[in-house]
């Protein structure tokens, strides 16, 4: 990946509507050569997917909440099922399986605390040994773009 490969993908994090016409001319590019780089850009998988980021408050989803587990179970049938529930409920954004004193940390949006009750009690299908929540107070870094210079 070389510098303009960086340009483009730098353009595409801050304004995934831009066209490619728009990078070409950013980026010093033609069409034709722009639109062949984003290609090959995403057969390599370093562009997973172009999407639109909702707003969650927009949405009624005021609370967010991350989720730590912790599982006495340690086995391909349990981590099967898992992710089954997980991947069902939609109020989940994130299972990350991590090292350390938990096993799990999601993170998942909810309406209020009577939908994460909702949720919680979903979850626990699963056979958990233990589940606490901690909700955000305030955000103060979102975001979604890589660091491209490291």
């Amino acid at each position: 990946m070389d510098s303009i490969d960086k340009k483009i993908l730098q353009q595409l994090q801050s304004n995934g509507e831009q066209s490619v016409s728009e990078i070409a001319d950013i980026c010093g590019l033609s069409k034709s050569a722009c639109w062949r780089r984003i290609q090959k850009l995403e057969e390599l998988g370093v562009i997973k997917e172009r999407t639109v980021l909702l707003n969650a408050r927009a949405l009624g989803l005021k609370l967010t909440v991350y989720i730590s587990i912790r599982t006495n179970q340690h086995n391909t049938e349990w981590a099967t099922r898992f992710k089954e529930i997980t991947d069902g409920l939609e109020n989940i954004l994130e299972v990350h399986r991590m090292s350390g004193d938990l096993d799990y940390l999601i993170k998942a949006v909810v309406r209020d605390m009577q939908d994460y009750d909702h949720l919680y009690q979903r979850l626990i299908r699963a056979d958990l040994y233990d589940v606490s929540a901690s909700f955000v107070m305030e955000e103060l870094k979102v975001t979604t773009h890589l660091p491209l210079d490291s």
